[in-house]
């Protein structure tokens, strides 16, 4: 059975780096291989990972739309259908511990209910194929609402210490129940957390939801310096305090998760 991590978070709160590192996480355990799933339209989780996406299922949409436009019926001998599920095979950059895909720029005006059904479709069964699933989404549950994934094990908003961050995971979560998006677990992590008063607020705030604050990462200048430099999670030491500690939620994840499915 497959196991489906959604992060999301504001922006700048640090969910691709959690994203990354969840990735690694789940190579290192031998619970890949992992399918990394970048929903951000600023698809920057390629770099974090150590990899180059050439293309993006958004740029794919747009090439469906003119095919249909152009009332092609196929290409080469080849089917719309069967054309549009290659390059999505094609824009899969293939590692030896995780795939990763990007979603890219949502649609622009204009009709695209074939090119999505299909798209959703091809990935959906994309996704099946993988024992770990990771999506990196932007400020907003959207991509999950059009169900992307079947359902998700774990949700996690991410947020800084901040008020405006916490308030911004609250709402997060209120969304998430208007979009009746189907998930198992709900949980919060506090990044670039200098001391437990943040996890005391969390708690506060959702008090009164079923949703765990299942802990915080420290600030960490580490891995601050190598984030300005471009570097990626992959070279990070394994001593490091933030890896460890992400290191340490991603197995309490697993561990309820595994608990409930029994």
């Amino acid at each position: 059975m497959s196991w489906t991590l959604a992060i999301t978070g504001k922006g700048g709160v640090g969910k691709t780096t959690l994203a990354a590192l969840a990735v690694r996480w789940l190579s290192e355990n031998a619970l890949g291989p992992v399918l990394a799933v970048d929903a951000d339209p600023n698809t920057c989780l390629d770099a974090l990972l150590g990899v180059q996406a050439a293309s993006a299922v958004g740029v794919i949409r747009e090439e469906a739309k003119q095919i249909i436009q152009d009332q092609a019926t196929s290409t080469g001998g080849m089917g719309k259908q069967q054309l549009l599920e290659m390059k999505i095979q094609q824009s899969l950059v293939e590692h030896d511990d995780f795939d990763l895909i990007a979603m890219g720029r949502p649609e622009g005006p204009g009709c695209y209910c074939y090119a999505n059904n299909v798209l959703g479709a091809v990935l959906r069964r994309l996704v099946d194929n993988y024992p770990s699933i990771v999506i990196d989404n932007e400020a907003g549950l959207e991509n999950l609402s059009r169900r992307i994934v079947h359902h998700v094990d774990q949700l996690l908003f991410v947020t800084d210490p901040s008020a405006r961050g916490l308030m911004t995971a609250r709402r997060l979560y209120n969304l998430a129940l208007e979009m009746a998006i189907k998930v198992d677990s709900v949980g919060v992590v506090v990044n670039r957390a200098r001391d437990d008063s943040c996890l005391d607020r969390a708690r506060a705030l959702f008090a009164d939801t079923p949703v765990a604050v299942i802990g915080a990462l420290p600030e960490d200048e580490v891995l601050g310096a190598r984030d300005r430099k471009g570097e990626s999670i992959q070279g990070l030491p394994t001593e490091n305090a933030v890896f460890r500690a992400a290191s340490d939620l991603f197995a309490a994840m697993r561990k309820l998760n595994e608990s409930r499915s029994r």
